[in-house]
């Protein structure tokens, strides 16, 4: 398994809009506006990708209990379906069920909000102030398959925390590593 580290998109940047269908829910559109003057977190993930399996327990309840405490959480699968059924819309709304995601499960067909985003891996975590500022992105915690490293949530968790208490979130942040995104026609972006 190749690892791939996140691009680290510059802190301080706005969030871009998206609206996309959550799979999870009827196919409702899902935009950047539903969320607005409340924080945002939002993670690149997908069904198959071991780094994204080897976190899901604790990935799905740190993301469930930031949404009960105010924060807008949103999960984007944008691999290619086409070359990676696994991860299409069916299965990720089965996937989602399973995991019992309590936030939407958006499809990014396209990959443009991706692209947009510069998401380079899965896992890649996003989170914005109520403002939609970007002030974390990278990894959720140090572990991965094989580490050795208990799954803590503990770098993801801390910047949620500073978020909510309307403090300071460290700049001291690590890249995440994960399964590259499958893009479409090997069309990778000039990001990575």
């Amino acid at each position: 398994m190749v690892a791939t580290r996140s691009s680290m998109l510059a802190l301080g940047g706005s969030a871009a809009h998206f609206e996309l269908a959550d799979v999870s829910n009827n196919n409702e559109l899902v935009s950047l506006a539903d969320f607005k003057d409340r924080p945002l977190l939002i993670m690149f993930i997908c069904n198959h990708c071991p780094f994204v399996v080897h976190l899901l327990p604790t990935l799905a309840t740190l993301a469930n209990s930031a949404k009960v405490n105010g924060i807008g959480v949103v999960a984007i699968s944008s691999n290619d379906a086409q070359a990676y059924p696994q991860d299409g819309p069916q299965a990720m709304n089965e996937f989602a069920q399973h995991h019992a995601f309590d936030f939407p499960y958006l499809y990014d067909q396209s990959q443009s909000v991706a692209k947009d985003y510069q998401a380079a891996c899965t896992p890649d975590f996003y989170l914005f102030d109520k403002s939609h500022i970007l002030v974390y992105r990278g990894q959720m915690d140090g572990a991965r398959p094989g580490n050795g490293v208990a799954v803590s949530g503990e770098a993801l968790q801390s910047a949620i925390e500073a978020v909510l208490c309307n403090q300071h979130v460290s700049q001291e942040q690590l890249p995440s590593v994960g399964c590259s995104i499958k893009w479409l026609s090997n069309q990778a972006p000039n990001y990575l």
